[in-house]
């Protein structure tokens, strides 16, 4: 892992340790929000976990659909709720409703499963060069002539570490307009143990680099001026269980970008090649003309 603290992934841990509130009532904190509104894999992860507390340790998820319906107030904790839509022999369905100010901000179906035994295949991961070969974040900063401190609390507070296999778009375009990209990420610290706790983790960082292959195909960065971008839907798909204690390579493409969206998608792989879960987020982009 890398050397340096491990209060990020402590602070994600207080995030995703939510608090009981009444009969299928949970409130959850937030992390840090650099840019005044809540990231929105954490809303995301904080339903999934709320979920979870009402099924049975026997099912995990195999599968959630979100709307993100209105931009979260980092100042004011989540109120996660909670409906039990079904409970059958193999198969539990949950509706989770997150809701500051008294309106929801996203509204999620969640699906779970006991494990079973079936067909099975999976899409090969792609050849492409592992983490060690591959430079680091404050590497590719130093390449670009900037320092890590030039982005201040917001590099310092990620729980996480990425590694492009193209260019990151942080702050500058690609080099080529193409609508795909690879990206190796890994928790900075160990997790603690638990195949839930890590599927939920998984689904707070699927949100980070996935809507990226639609800024790499128009030649944009994060920080094009005047751009205004927005998650719209998450999808995600949990195909085998989770163990996220080392690198899992994200590979990501944008299949499409008309009406003011784009759309992304993503293969995740274990550092092994197995292919543990698929991501669909649509996203909005009002790009200045």
């Amino acid at each position: 892992m890398t050397t340096g603290s491990d209060v990020p992934i402590d602070e994600l841990m207080r995030v995703l340790a939510l608090e009981e509130a009444g009969e299928d009532q949970y409130v959850g904190q937030n992390y840090h929000a650099p840019h005044g509104r809540i990231f929105g894999g954490q809303v995301l992860a904080q339903a999934l976990a709320a979920a979870t507390k009402t099924v049975g340790g026997d099912r995990p998820p195999h599968s959630f659909h979100g709307y993100f319906l209105r931009p979260g107030d980092p100042s004011v904790p989540i109120e996660l709720a909670v409906e039990r839509l079904r409970d059958g022999r193999s198969f539990s369905a949950r509706r989770v409703q997150a809701v500051q100010h008294g309106q929801p901000i996203l509204s999620m179906i969640a699906s779970f499963q006991t494990p079973a035994q079936g067909l099975d295949h999976q899409a090969p991961m792609p050849e492409v060069p592992r983490p060690h070969e591959l430079p680091t974040f404050s590497e590719r900063l130093a390449e670009a002539g900037h320092r890590p401190d030039d982005l201040g609390p917001l590099l310092r507070s990620q729980p996480f570490e990425l590694r492009h296999v193209q260019s990151p778009l942080f702050l500058a375009p690609g080099p080529e307009k193409v609508a795909e990209q690879a990206v190796w990420i890994r928790p900075i610290a160990p997790l603690p143990p638990g195949p839930l706790l890590h599927a939920v983790v998984l689904a707070y960082v699927s949100d980070y680099t996935v809507l990226e292959p639609t800024l790499r195909a128009h030649g944009l960065a994060w920080t094009t001026p005047g751009m205004k971008t927005a998650s719209l839907d998450h999808a995600m798909w949990f195909h085998r269980p989770v163990t996220f204690d080392d690198w899992f390579l994200f590979v990501e493409e944008s299949p499409s970008a008309s009406g003011a969206r784009g759309l992304g998608l993503a293969r995740i792989y274990s550092a092994d090649g197995t292919l543990v879960a698929t991501v669909g987020q649509e996203g909005m982009f009002r790009v200045p003309q």
